[in-house]
C-alpha cells in the first residue's frame, strides 16, 4: 500500500537541501516514488538526523555509512560520496594522495576521521587538524588562507563556494579564486535504514530496477554536471 514516508535527512547541499531537493534527495524520492510511496524529508545537521531517529523520529534515516549499526534494517548503498581535498589553486600545493597533505593545515566536516578510510590515522601529520559542522565557514577559511585545504565531499565544497561567490562582497572572503578538487580517497557509499524490513526490502528492489533503468546514474550525472567546472573528470565516473 502506498505510504507517506518520514525521512530523517542530514542538512548537507546539494545532496539534500532545506526544501527536500537535491541529488541525494531526488535519489530517494524517485526510488520511492518508483515503490508508490512518497518521501517527506525531515532536514537537520548532519548526525543529528542520525540521533534523532535513534530516539525514535522518522520512519527512516538517510546517509548512513554502510555497516554503521543503527535502528531498523540498513538498505544496500544507493549513494555514493567523493571525499577528497579542495585547495586554492594559486597554492604551492599538490596533492594526488593522502600522504601529500602532511604538513597541511587541514579542516574536515564533522565526524570526518571516522567516516572517511584511511583518515583517522593520518591526522597527526598534518600540521592542525579540526573538524566543524559548518561548512561554509570551511570554505571562507580556506579563500581567507587560513587553511591549506577541506577534506569532504568535493560537490558539498562546491556548492558552499558558489554561494560564497553568489554573496560577492557581502561573504567576507575574494571566493572568485580558483580551487583544486583532488578524489584522493575512495568513494564512500552511504545507505538508508527503515524502521519496517518489509519496507527496507522494497526500498532496494526498487532501487535495482531504476539502477538497472540508468535512471540512478541519470540524476547523479546531472547534479554532477552543475558543478563540472570546479570537479572536472574527479567526481567518480560521473
Amino acid at each position: 500500500m502506498a505510504a507517506e514516508v518520514k525521512i530523517m535527512a542530514g542538512d548537507l547541499p546539494p545532496m539534500v537541501q532545506k526544501d527536500g531537493t537535491g541529488r541525494e534527495a531526488e535519489i530517494i524520492s524517485s526510488v520511492l516514488g518508483h515503490c508508490g510511496h512518497t518521501a517527506v524529508f525531515v532536514v537537520q545537521p548532519f548526525t543529528r538526523h542520525w540521533q534523532s531517529f535513534e530516539n525514535g523520529s522518522g520512519d527512516a534515516v538517510a546517509t548512513v555509512p554502510v555497516g554503521m549499526p543503527t535502528a531498523g534494517t540498513q538498505t544496500q548503498a544507493y549513494i555514493s560520496y567523493q571525499n577528497g581535498v579542495s585547495y586554492l589553486t594559486s597554492s604551492d600545493h599538490e596533492a594526488a594522495s593522502l600522504s601529500d597533505l602532511n604538513g597541511w593545515n587541514i579542516v574536515a566536516f564533522e565526524g570526518a576521521s571516522n567516516i572517511i578510510p584511511g583518515l583517522g590515522g593520518s591526522t597527526s601529520e598534518f600540521k592542525s587538524y579540526r573538524e566543524m559542522a559548518d561548512q561554509k565557514t570551511q570554505s571562507k577559511l580556506l579563500y581567507g588562507k587560513r587553511v591549506d585545504g577541506i577534506l569532504g565531499d568535493g560537490m558539498l565544497f562546491a556548492e558552499f563556494a558558489r554561494q560564497l561567490q553568489e554573496a560577492g562582497a557581502s561573504g567576507g572572503v575574494d571566493a572568485s579564486q580558483s580551487i583544486e578538487f583532488r578524489a584522493i580517497f575512495d568513494p564512500s557509499p552511504y545507505a538508508m535504514s527503515f524502521r519496517d524490513p518489509a519496507m527496507a526490502a522494497e526500498f532496494d528492489r526498487c532501487f535495482t530496477e531504476l539502477d538497472q533503468a540508468g535512471t540512478i546514474a541519470e540524476i547523479n550525472t546531472r547534479w554532477t554536471d552543475k558543478y563540472r567546472a570546479a570537479l572536472g573528470d574527479n567526481y567518480m565516473s560521473y
